[in-house]
């Protein structure tokens, strides 16, 4: 609140404030479609897509390593990154989907 009485006040002598606060609204706006609102969709798809998970599905985890889901849990995934070797790793660590990647 004192920020914005603060941008009010020190607007020129012949400024209307009603333009000033307007102007601060529209930043606040474009801020939000240009940044906030492209995030939580990107979020949310991630989220669905960390949900929809199963087994046989080729993933990429946060450290960059491709594996082969096995096993699905309610918290976890084990992944195989190797023949015979395996990894248990939390579900929101896995961020895409490699199988257009490792067709190429």
């Amino acid at each position: 609140m004192n920020t914005l009485l603060f941008i009010l006040e020190s607007a020129p002598a012949g400024a209307n404030p009603m333009m000033t606060f307007l102007m601060f609204a529209l930043i606040i706006v474009v801020f939000y479609f240009f940044m906030i609102r492209p995030q939580m969709k990107r979020q949310k798809e991630l989220r669905k897509f960390q949900e929809a998970l199963k087994k046989g599905d080729k993933v990429i985890i946060g450290g960059g390593i491709y594996g082969k889901i096995t096993e699905v849990k309610e918290e976890y995934a084990v992944v195989e990154i190797a023949d015979n070797t395996t990894v248990k790793v939390v579900k929101s660590t896995i961020i895409r989907d490699a199988a257009d990647i490792q067709s190429r």
